[in-house]
């Protein structure tokens, strides 16, 4: 059989001009941090410095929620048909934008292309577009007939999909009537400042959203700043373990989704082509810096040798290499600190026991580069079965009965998401209703969409993003439907049965 190669299709870096420094965006208005601190941010395939970009201080975090609290009265008193004209604006220019954001994403994120211009600008749009429609129809969410907006939300975003976590929280903060002190990622603040351009293109009133920028101590700042009275943070378990000791006794609201280790359950009815894919895509997309990735494959014994077969011959055909290439598949490891504990945990898994396999694979001589691995002859007392590891590294173990793989994919601290791959759908149903998962999907994964929720159990955090449910942490007295609190108290005695 010829061996036909892929030709280089990398996409121009000319849509998007980066300026070389930045400032921070209070009050409408792009200006120098308080004492003129300023950090790198690097492109973490090649290590090159894309621009210089303001550390906020204490001071700068005052000005921001004081500018924030200012804005707030004007904002709130909108009506909610006026504030979706804001937020149908501006999904329609980061529409008309989403290229230049797309190569901006993968330029400072290192994702691949087509995942930053195929998967995260459509949803971050759809966001926007989904809670625009929303917020004129608040008295009809189920949160009471006139449902209050809580006031400034300081809100804390990743750097695994930093464009996609902010609409995540700024969309329905907008739509309900509060104003944001948003602070993105240290390594990936560019998509975060465009969008300000965005917010000023849209001719949001000034103050509405404001963008700081630094490091975690700009974060706790923020965090502990008390004229904030909603935290909404996406992240690590242990800095979210943090911010709630910090809010713990005050008035404000939090919400935290955290880390994932989720068991990808595949069947031996289940379809191996159509479950291998879902596993590459649970594991692999986005170079596995995803909080939900399917990081624990547990396959049933009687077909562990096909299905191994089938996904070891399905990695070897991943591209790793130019995020801005269209043919890549796996792009670069975001930062050199991220890469350190992939590769530290990796060992550890060889060194305890497990064998571990990847495809041959030639990784570029300069940035952050980790080749799609996989190990077998995990157990559960692995430190890569237990911790997560956020990088292309997947666990496999084995199972014999549904039981088995329930008690299984249930022994985590975690508990964000799961998936199942089975031809019953009787089977799917009953597996959903065991896992402690906030989603589980069924002969799929990682599939997202506005108007569903997302957040998670256990030491995944608490609260809902998306859909109806991400109203909720925004609105003031807001008190959570009677069908839903019934639903959770059965769901959360048949759980604690179950522990007993």
């Amino acid at each position: 059989m010829p061996v036909f190669e892929y030709a280089p299709a990398p996409e121009s870096r000319a849509v998007v001009d980066i300026a070389p420094s930045y400032g921070l965006f209070i009050d409408g208005e792009f200006g120098e941090a308080g004492d003129g601190k300023v950090f790198k941010t690097l492109s973490p395939s090649s290590e090159e410095v894309l621009s210089e970009v303001a550390q906020a201080g204490a001071e700068d975090v005052d000005r921001a929620v004081k500018a924030a609290r200012k804005a707030f009265t004007s904002w709130s008193a909108l009506p909610g048909s006026e504030r979706a004209k804001y937020l149908f604006r501006i999904a329609r220019i980061i529409q008309e934008r989403s290229r230049e954001l797309a190569v901006l994403e993968s330029l400072d994120n290192g994702k691949p292309i087509r995942e930053s211009r195929d998967s995260d600008l459509p949803l971050v749009a759809a966001h926007f577009f989904y809670y625009a429609g929303w917020a004129d129809k608040l008295a009809y969410a189920g949160y009471g007939r006139d449902p209050k907006p809580l006031g400034v939300a300081g809100q804390i975003i990743p750097w695994n999909f930093p464009l996609l976590m902010l609409a995540w929280k700024i969309a329905p903060a907008l739509a309900t009537g509060n104003t944001v002190v948003l602070k993105p990622a240290e390594t990936t603040p560019l998509s975060a400042l465009f969008f300000a351009d965005i917010c000023r293109q849209a001719g949001l009133p000034k103050g509405v959203v404001n963008i700081i920028t630094g490091d975690g101590s700009t974060g706790a700042e923020l965090v502990a700043h008390p004229g904030i009275d909603k935290v909404a943070f996406t992240g690590s378990t242990e800095v979210g373990k943090a911010i709630a000791r910090t809010v713990a006794g005050t008035r404000k609201r939090v919400t935290l989704e955290l880390g994932g280790k989720a068991a990808n359950i595949v069947f031996d009815d289940a379809p191996i082509d159509q479950a291998v894919e879902g596993i590459v895509g649970g594991i692999f997309f986005n170079q596995g810096h995803v909080c939900c990735a399917g990081s624990r494959l547990l396959v049933q014994e009687s077909v562990q040798d096909e299905l191994l077969d089938a996904l070891k011959h399905r990695m070897g055909t991943l591209r790793l290499g130019d995020p801005l290439d269209k043919n890549t598949d796996i792009g670069a490891i975001n930062s050199a600190e991220q890469l350190a504990r992939i590769r530290a945990l990796a060992d550890a898994g060889e060194a305890e026991g497990a064998e571990r396999w990847a495809p041959a694979c030639e990784l570029p001589s300069s940035g952050y580069w980790f080749a799609p691995t996989l190990f077998t002859g995990v157990t559960q007392a692995h430190r890569i079965a237990r911790e997560e590891i956020f990088g292309p590294v997947l666990s496999v173990l084995t199972f014999r009965t549904p039981e088995e793989a329930v008690a299984k994919a249930n022994n985590t601290p975690y508990g964000l998401s799961a998936g199942i791959w089975t031809e019953k759908g009787s089977r799917i149903l009953w597996m959903a209703n065991k896992l402690r998962a906030g989603i589980v999907w069924s002969n799929t994964f990682n599939k997202f969409d506005p108007a569903s929720p997302f957040g998670g159990y256990k030491e995944s955090g608490y609260g809902r993003e998306g859909g109806r449910h991400g109203l909720e942490a925004y609105l003031a007295g807001a008190a959570e439907p009677t069908s839903e609190r019934s639903e959770r108290s059965e769901r959360s005695e048949r759980e604690g049965e179950r522990d007993r």
